[in-house]
């Protein structure tokens, strides 16, 4: 059994498919990040930094992973799914999914802060994220013109870049002349394992107020 420790968001979604896509068993703990229970004692002996997702391998001697990224390579080592064990396809689907952790996440969540979140609104600095994730998403595009997936085969790479790049509209960015990350944003997410994923631990916000309260809660956050 894995216990994931988790909230509704990019990075909490990737772990939440996987572990669908997978078939593995697993039991959610939902952490309340807007109370910062994040920060809680018993929670950073699980994770040092903080943050969400982790979870607990209860089959391993109760081994913990954090960081999302780390979290995919284990569980699809695990199971022997989702990663290539052929030396370069291996290679390949890491460098996708280190292009995520260190350029889309990073770029679309700073865009979140400046465009959504910050109650000053500095055009510089929206600018800033908003054009370097489209940049990003253009990278991915030209990836895909001739692929279904950024690898050939459905990998972990293809689950950690959708899981961000899907909120592109959240981050204020156009996907407007990028045919192919519009075509694999729509393929994945017809998948039924991505589907149940990104209900972990609860729905997506739906309507204006349920937005506002996602806002009103990463404010909090930033604090």
């Amino acid at each position: 059994m894995i216990e994931l420790y988790t909230a509704g968001t990019p990075n909490g979604w990737k772990a939440s498919i996987a572990l669908e896509e997978l078939g593995l068993a697993y039991q959610v703990t939902p952490i309340d990040l807007a109370a910062r229970e994040q920060k809680q004692d018993w929670y950073l002996k699980i994770n040092p930094n903080g943050r969400i997702p982790a979870i607990v391998d209860r089959e391993n001697d109760d081994f913990a992973v954090f960081e999302s990224g780390a979290i995919l390579i284990y569980l699809a080592e695990k199971t022997g799914q989702l990663l290539s064990t052929d030396l370069k396809k291996r290679s390949e689907t890491i460098q996708w999914l280190m292009f995520q952790m260190g350029g889309i996440g990073p770029m679309m969540g700073q865009a979140n802060v400046f465009y959504r979140y910050a109650p000053e609104k500095i055009t510089y600095a929206i600018d800033r994220y908003q054009n370097e994730s489209r940049r990003l998403l253009e990278v991915l595009n030209g990836q895909l013109a001739d692929k279904e997936y950024l690898v050939d085969n459905y990998s972990i790479a293809d689950i950690a870049n959708w899981s961000w790049v899907m909120t592109y509209e959240w981050s204020g960015i156009c996907i407007d002349g990028l045919p192919h990350l519009k075509r694999w944003i729509d393929t994945i997410g017809e998948r039924a394992a991505v589907k149940r994923g990104c209900k972990v631990p609860n729905q997506l916000p739906k309507g204006e107020q349920e937005e506002n309260d996602l806002v009103e809660g990463a404010q909090k956050m930033l604090i």
